[in-house]
């Protein structure tokens, strides 16, 4: 179910995605991963977020993020939203919109729902069989565990250092791990 507006306050945590129109991709070359990364980077400065986790694959893209003020994250995407369209139309010489559906955004309500959304998110490129590991798809933070200090004091609470959380996401993925249900999108 989509948020409700009063349930980004400062500290929530969300997972954000969406979908590319029809059977269009969102992303055809390096450029276009490229030129959204730098779009969220830019926007970061007005709309102060932390992100746990992001995957952008060739057809759509997830984000778990951690709102950090009163400025709703959902403006963020707005931002993305725009700009990358305006972007994919003009270079790709076509029109309208290129997104699926309004933002879709779920809350994160416990620790260890994150860290399985984390690692479904990571898991996403080698389930689609783009990749045979994580790590090896470029457009994904998976790479910068170390460097990520909040998906870490996540991880950390529950007695894993880095080795142990990237055996978890390369650990053999199955739903039925999940302890609820989790609608996913693919």
């Amino acid at each position: 179910m989509r948020c409700l507006h009063e349930d980004f306050v400062e500290g929530a945590i969300f997972h954000i995605y969406n979908h590319a129109i029809d059977d269009y991709d969102l992303f055809y070359d390096d450029e276009d991963y490229d030129f959204f990364l730098s779009i969220i980077d830019k926007n970061l400065k007005k709309v102060p977020a932390s992100i746990y986790a992001y995957c952008l694959m060739p057809n759509h893209y997830h984000y778990l993020i951690r709102q950090n003020s009163e400025v709703q994250v959902y403006r963020l995407f707005n931002y993305v939203f725009v700009r990358y369209a305006i972007y994919f139309n003009k270079k790709y010489k076509r029109r309208g919109p290129i997104f699926r559906s309004a933002l879709q955004h779920k809350i994160i309500d416990s620790d260890i729902y994150l860290l399985q959304l984390s690692k479904y998110i990571f898991m996403n490129p080698v389930r689609a069989n783009l990749m045979a590991n994580p790590e090896e798809w470029p457009y994904t933070n998976y790479t910068q565990i170390d460097d990520n200090s909040c998906l870490k004091e996540i991880f950390l609470k529950y007695g894993m250092n880095t080795d142990k959380y990237h055996r978890y996401v390369n650990s053999i993925f199955d739903s039925c791990m999940y302890t609820r249900k989790i609608n996913f999108v693919k």
